[in-house]
């Protein structure tokens, strides 16, 4: 059973798994342990990953990145329209009330949204880790952002189900960070803790947790957010600089041309790489637009002076969580840097200076995340053992529970999980009710949560309510903030009052006194008494819904897979064409073919050749595959006749080297084989003699068949014949030795208890009786 941890990231993803008493980062297709976060369409089918990363600009409108920003987003959000459009190529929609995509698809134009989208690209996941472990691939755990509000949680785990994978978990990022970073440590304090500040700063966000840690356990104590800050702003303004200076000196306009606002981009995005650890970076682009190439230098001075107004942003977070965790700098033990920003040299030096001290990366920038949450995952499995390690983390935005006012009651909504509250939580709220009402689940403070996302979380109807006596039921209702930060009702119930009789015991009695009697009290005592259905409705896909997407997702990989095993077949084939007619248009395989045949067969690899390239272009698997088997009907008798020329002398050559070697045993005059009766050496030597008679009679029948005519002796039969031969001398020739007869030595009696005793042994006898 495999057990898997998902990083889910806006540029790329990172997948990690529990295996040979560790956790190991997998390679993709194309041996990168990290996989782009892209989906695209084509003609004929969707490219994923890497796939998609190597068509980007040449499918540039139907190339769908940042589907993280996309998850549980609207069409009309604000950060969607101002933001996220300006970083996605294809059109966005609105599909049923949430933001997709519409993108040309099997030669048609067709809608999907952003669950579908992130569904699409944990089935590649599944699908590269699946191939890596050769086992299917089920329970999993992914990491979101810590700022993930319900609507973007249910998304991903919507997704996921999509996609068949068994989420046992949604994770925070730094949380899971922290888990990787704090298992592996057996120096942790059992009293004082040790705290952690842990700063993820990848393509597009920014996150600041600070973590107490104990021997066995880590506590989040406070966090916050960037949830625009990352990778992708100190590439805009490499972009923005660019633009003007080629505006400047080339008299183009990049932003007029969304192609070359991409490749600038792109290019923008190598060139912060490079300054990262180089003090400048060339950044050239051919034909970037109106046929002309663009180029120049950036030096990282430069760079850093451009990027001054966003740097300026590093330390707000950083003071947000200390003062969430109710910490000052001097409470800090370590600072843990992860995410690829964090290279940024400027980044770096901005988190050092704001600690006083300087920041650690032991953990991998890259993988720690996925790392963390594989370990989770194992701990969440049955299936493995991990060591005891606590996890309290801790929601970020108050949840309130709202409801219809009564006669009898003031209030109409509490806030049920505070800021900070740990998850998972469970609370029981008390209501009087005569009948059905409902509860709906919203956060507190809407003004804290993304800019565009609804605030609403759920409504949770309660059913079958009834009046008793006369008097409203007393309802039980259990809220639960589950382990993916999700709210739901989970179940309610009608409780009644009675009045039982207990029995109290008496304290004891002194000596010589009379004992007790017990005292009888009325307590009055809450029983449940009924439970009552709760209808839920949340942002959550129907399963209506879920289902459908599911059979289409089911579906679209199929297609996937027939045209790539169809375009296989069809590479198999042009392979075979070409590989053929080279061997024997001079080649090896010349001399092996009928020569009244030879023409006529380069002609049919001709023939299917152009018909490659014409009609069968677009040819079905079936065809593709009927024409290479007709083609090795011919072709597959020659290339045997090749590999028997040249498997043949090898097999003789070894047969000759068997009989002479069994030859030289058997004649041999060593000891080692002296208790062997001469008949049966002289068996072997004559069996030898056979095989060697037997190769040169056959072999010198094979030298007067042609080459391109069915041989007459193959390799496997001298192969057997050698078999044979030592399967016949083995038995001979290592027979073991007859275990040497015991030496008999004359031996006297004692005739004092008749004991058998050698004369040496009655000479030491005598010796002692003289001593004596």
């Amino acid at each position: 059973m495999s057990v898997v941890g998902i990083d889910f990231g806006n540029l790329q993803s990172v997948i990690a798994v529990a295996r040979n008493r560790g956790i190991d980062v997998i390679c993709n297709e194309v041996s990168n342990r990290a996989t782009p976060s892209l989906v695209s369409f084509g003609p004929k089918q969707r490219f994923i990953g890497e796939p998609a990363k190597n068509q980007e600009v040449s499918n540039f409108k139907n190339t769908v990145a940042s589907l993280k920003r996309l998850a549980g987003r609207s069409f009309q959000d604000k950060e969607i329209q101002e933001i996220e459009k300006q970083h996605i190529n294809a059109e966005l929609v609105d599909v049923h009330g949430q933001v997709g995509v519409k993108v040309n698809y099997l030669g048609e134009q067709q809608t999907f949204s952003n669950v579908q989208l992130i569904a699409m690209y944990l089935t590649k996941l599944k699908e590269t880790t699946a191939l890596e472990l050769s086992s299917p691939v089920s329970d999993c755990v992914i990491t979101v952002p810590g700022w993930f509000t319900d609507v973007q949680r249910r998304a991903i785990l919507d997704a996921a189900e999509i996609a068949g994978l068994n989420c046992l978990r949604l994770v925070n990022d730094l949380t899971a960070t922290a888990l990787g970073y704090g298992i592996t440590k057996t120096d942790l304090p059992e009293d004082k803790p040790k705290n952690v500040v842990f700063c993820d700063i990848g393509h597009s966000s920014y996150s600041v947790s600070v973590v107490s840690f104990i021997k066995g356990q880590l506590t989040v104590r406070g966090t916050a957010y960037d949830r625009h800050f990352g990778g992708r702003n100190f590439d805009q303004v490499i972009v923005e600089k660019l633009a003007a200076e080629f505006k400047e000196k080339y008299k183009i306009d990049v932003f007029t041309n969304n192609k070359a606002l991409f490749r600038l981009r792109t290019a923008a995005e190598k060139c912060k790489k490079v300054l990262s650890a180089n003090p400048q970076a060339p950044v050239n682009i051919e034909s970037i637009m109106d046929d002309k190439d663009v180029g120049t230098v950036v030096n990282r001075a430069d760079f850093e002076e451009w990027a001054a107004e966003t740097l300026v942003r590093v330390d707000q977070p950083l003071k947000a969580a200390l003062e969430a965790a109710g910490m000052t700098v001097d409470d800090i033990d370590s600072v843990e840097i992860v995410g690829g920003s964090t290279r940024i040299p400027a980044i770096k030096n901005a988190i050092s200076k704001f600690f006083n001290k300087e920041v650690s990366t032991t953990l991998n920038q890259d993988e720690a995340i996925a790392r963390g949450a594989a370990l989770q995952c194992a701990m969440l499995s049955p299936v493995f053992k991990v060591r005891e390690f606590r996890v309290h983390d801790v929601l970020q935005y108050p949840i309130k529970m709202s409801w219809e006012a009564t006669p009898e009651e003031e209030e109409t909504e509490i806030t049920v999980f505070d800021k900070n509250n740990s998850i998972p939580s469970t609370k029981i709220l008390t209501f009087h009710r005569s009948q059905p009402f409902d509860l709906e689940a919203s956060y507190a403070n809407p003004a804290e949560i993304p800019t565009g996302i609804n605030p609403w979380i759920g409504r949770f109807s309660i059913k079958n309510v009834e009046a008793t006596n006369g008097e409203p039921s007393q309802i039980k209702v259990k809220t639960r903030l589950n382990i993916h930060g999700v709210v739901s009702v989970d179940s309610a119930y009608t409780v009644e009052e009675r009045i039982e009789e207990v029995e109290e015991k008496q304290s004891p009695t002194k000596e010589g006194e009379e004992a007790k009697p017990p005292v009888t009290k009325k307590v009055k005592k809450l029983v449940k008494k009924a439970d009552l259905p709760v209808v839920s409705g949340t942002t959550s896909l129907s399963r209506p819904v879920l289902e459908e997407f599911r059979e289409k997702e089911s579906a679209m990989h199929s297609t996937d897979k027939l045209v790539h095993d169809t375009e296989e077949k069809k590479n198999a084939l042009e392979e075979y064409v070409y590989e053929m007619r080279g061997k024997l248009e001079g080649g090896a395989f010349s001399d092996y073919i009928d020569p009244s045949i030879k023409d006529k067969y380069i002609s049919e690899l001709n023939t299917v050749e152009d018909w490659l390239y014409d009609e069968g272009e677009d040819a079905t698997k079936s065809v593709y595959v009927s024409k290479l088997d007709e083609l090795k009907k011919t072709g597959s008798p020659v290339a045997e006749k090749y590999r028997e020329s040249e498997e043949r002398p090898r097999a003789a050559r070894y047969l000759t080297q068997a009989v002479e070697k069994l030859t030289r045993e058997a004649m041999s005059s060593d000891d080692k084989y002296s208790h062997i009766p001469a008949h049966e050496k002289q068996d072997v030597v004559d069996r030898a003699d056979r095989a060697r008679r037997w190769l040169d009679q056959q072999l010198a029948k094979q030298d007067q068949v042609p080459k391109h005519e069915t041989p007459v002796l193959f390799s496997r039969d001298i192969t057997k014949e050698q078999e044979a031969l030592y399967a016949f001398a083995n038995p001979i020739l290592n027979k073991p030795k007859p275990a040497p007869k015991p030496v008999e030595t004359e031996t006297k009696t004692d005739g004092d208890n008749d004991t058998p005793m050698s004369e040496n042994a009655e000479d030491e006898k005598k010796s002692e009786m003289d001593i004596d």
